[in-house]
């Protein structure tokens, strides 16, 4: 099993490219689906539920073909859906990853039927499909869970219906959005996400011909069409990916530059680097941070759904708060396992108490390296950060979690000075 090892103490400086965004592509992907022509997706970054992804679609019989692009452009997929001869999406490539539900929306609306494996994914706490499920039923859906499997079939076309979410789910919303889109007439989805990319996957349903309106806010309308065509369309930036960068330069003291990314994504994230002490500068596509060789302050931080403090950049600030000067309380509202990465953070040195959703992080002068164990995607990336500030080598095991969201980045932040390399 192949593993990562950290020596710490270097500043970070230099450059760094921000790939295309996981949590953005993997619904778009899904979203082909829907074409009756090749859709084209491009700056699709090169991670392990990607692949797992355009498996899924192959197994449905969708035509997948990959161009592994050239330094600097990233990679593309064109999916050609008009070969798809199944309905059904199997528990073998479902238990590996939540986002494979997205396929229920877009099989329902397109081909009458769909039958998905109740899904699996990160570990991080209870992530119910009861909002998929209501949703597609006030579109006409029939829905049943049965042996582990959803079950949903429609007679005619779906109708357009105006459905409030219990609670704002993002995938919920994205597959509600993909099958309104060919129901028939008007769908207005209230309480929906407004995360940047659930915008983009409207954006790439209108590129294929959807009316698509007010995504990005928590009401999102859709007038239903009869068909999608093929097209092509550009995945946005990861912002979970650039913040990690960014937290990574904070901690170590250093300065860093990332391309090809959005800073209007990132804004609770943003203020909290400012807030740590941080000199930020945007231009364009280029959000620099400066520490000026300075230690960070600790900061407070509560998660919640976007436009607020982002829960998959939890754990990276709760590494940050733990070399910071001062104390920082973190608030996690959205899943209740996710604080899983403490007991490794722990094993580092770090001052953590954890009661119930509350953790009160008092900062060190410094870690200690030690062996340490990834539980979940961004504890992974978490335990890299607490690495290259730590005295000596951290090892990191369990890392299969890593390659599901970011793409090369042991040689991204070689490339900035670090010491980190992977072994077998």
């Amino acid at each position: 099993m192949q593993k990562i090892v950290v020596e710490g103490g270097l500043p970070l400086n230099g450059e760094v490219q921000i790939s295309g965004a996981k949590n953005a592509v993997l619904p778009i992907l899904c979203a082909t689906l829907l074409a009756d022509g090749p859709v084209d997706i491009g700056n699709v970054p090169h991670l392990h539920d990607v692949i797992t992804t355009a498996k899924l679609l192959g197994e449905l019989g969708a035509g997948i073909t990959i161009d592994e692009g050239t330094l600097g452009k990233g990679r593309s997929i064109t999916v050609d859906p008009t070969t798809v001869h199944s309905h059904v999406a199997p528990y073998e490539l479902v238990k590996t990853m939540r986002a494979s539900v997205l396929v229920l929306g877009p099989l329902l609306a397109k081909y009458g039927q769909a039958e998905v494996s109740l899904p699996g994914g990160c570990a991080i706490g209870s992530r119910p499909v009861d909002q998929h499920i209501k949703g597609l039923q006030a579109l006409g859906a029939e829905i049943s869970v049965d042996h582990g499997f959803i079950k949903a079939h429609r007679n005619g076309r779906l109708k357009g219906a105006r459905f409030v979410f219990d609670v704002v789910s993002v995938t919920g919303t994205e597959n509600v959005l993909m099958a309104a889109a060919l129901a028939e007439g008007t769908s207005v989805l209230e309480n929906a996400a407004m995360e940047p990319e659930v915008v983009d996957l409207a954006d790439c349903l209108n590129a294929m011909g959807a009316q698509v309106e007010n995504a990005g806010s928590g009401r999102i309308i859709v007038h239903g069409v009869e068909r999608l065509h093929g097209g092509s369309h550009q995945v946005l930036p990861d912002r979970i990916e650039t913040g990690t960068f960014l937290v990574a330069a904070a901690m170590t003291g250093g300065r860093v530059t990332t391309r090809r990314s959005r800073a209007d994504t990132l804004d609770a994230v943003l203020e909290k680097l400012r807030q740590a002490g941080a000199e930020i500068t945007v231009e364009d596509d280029r959000i620099t941070l400066d520490m000026h060789g300075r230690r960070p302050r600790a900061v407070d931080l509560v998660t919640a759904p976007y436009p607020a403090f982002p829960t998959d950049m939890q754990a990276q600030f709760m590494a940050l708060n733990c070399i910071a000067e001062g104390a920082g309380v973190i608030n996690e509202t959205i899943f209740e396992n996710r604080f899983m990465h403490v007991n490794e953070l722990l094993r580092l040195g770090a001052d953590i108490r954890v009661d119930g959703h509350t953790a009160v992080v008092r900062g060190v002068e410094k870690l200690s390296g030690a062996p340490v164990m990834a539980t979940d995607l961004r504890a992974s990336a978490s335990l890299i950060l607490a690495g290259l500030v730590a005295d000596g080598e951290t090892t990191i095991d369990r890392i299969y979690h890593l390659d599901r969201g970011y793409e090369n980045i042991e040689e991204k932040l070689s490339g900035l000075g670090a010491r980190i390399r992977r072994i077998s």
